[in-house]
């Protein structure tokens, strides 16, 4: 059985995006991002975005870029580096509105969006100040013995991006490291569902180096796939590589001020994806 070929490119992707869309950002902090597509957007003449992640660089460096309205997450952390400093900066500042839930509450989310459902139940968040500063979640009483729960509504994304290790032609996707980091959910909440990839291979060499439960990524949910060779970097992506923590600092360390933000800017994300990886490999 053979299916349509959902290969393209990073750039006429990122060319679908619109002003003012709800983007979802799959991986986890500082793991397996989808960072040229997140350089990507940083280069083009997008803004007031909304970016929703469970937060990692991707967050920061499109805030530092001025592209968000506003973020949607559980956390936006460095791992190694608890919090990222450029997400810090933007909110202290100012420049970015936030709606911030726990990470079983953005799962929630997600979820619900996926099932088409107006909205999940849960616990979380009673008793806490996360209806406080999140007044637009409201309580429901269960018909089923009354109890008070928050009804979390659904993230509906305009599109969604995520990053796997290797892809087919027609949109299947696999995951060889140790988690897919609910990437599966942030394409089917999406309107428009990217996939990019270390490689890509032929659908029958996908078994070749994983198990079935590494296929979670399936061409119902693609809209498009494209080879994406250190397409995660500097996140990891496991095995492919980890995390240079080198990386990680020098990126923090642009930070401080404008003028290391420009020049961090200038040599690696107003670059094309092979001046990157030169950079990079130096």
């Amino acid at each position: 059985m053979t299916g349509p070929d959902l290969r393209t490119t990073i750039d006429e992707a990122v060319a679908e995006l619109r002003d003012g869309m709800t983007i979802g950002i799959g991986g986890w902090g500082s793991r397996r991002k989808p960072m040229a597509v997140v350089r990507a957007i940083a280069r083009s003449g997008l803004h007031d975005l909304t970016i929703a992640s469970y937060g990692g660089p991707d967050v920061g460096m499109l805030c530092a870029a001025g592209k968000v309205e506003r973020v949607v997450f559980g956390f936006v952390t460095l791992d190694s580096i608890p919090l990222d400093p450029h997400f810090r900066a933007a909110r202290e500042s100012g420049a970015v509105a936030a709606t911030e839930m726990d990470e079983g509450m953005f799962y929630l989310s997600l979820l619900a969006a996926s099932w088409r459902v107006p909205f999940l139940p849960t616990k979380a968040g009673l008793g806490s100040d996360v209806l406080r500063i999140n007044p637009d979640l409201k309580t429901v009483r269960s018909p089923y013995g009354d109890e008070e729960v928050v009804a979390v509504p659904p993230l509906k994304l305009d599109a969604a991006f995520v990053h796997m290790n290797r892809g087919d032609r027609r949109g299947n996707a696999q995951f060889l490291g140790p988690d897919l980091y609910f990437d599966d959910l942030f394409l089917s909440a999406a309107a428009r569902r990217f996939v990019t990839c270390e490689q890509l291979v032929d659908t029958e060499d996908l078994l070749s180096g994983g198990s079935v439960h590494t296929l979670r990524i399936n061409r119902s949910i693609v809209d498009g796939i494209a080879a994406a060779p250190l397409g995660a970097h500097f996140t990891s992506c496991e095995p492919d590589y980890g995390v240079p923590a080198r990386w990680l600092t020098e990126y923090a360390g642009a930070a401080r001020d404008a003028d290391a933000w420009a020049a961090y800017r200038s040599r690696y994300v107003d670059v094309t994806d092979d001046e990157y990886a030169r950079a990079v490999a130096s």
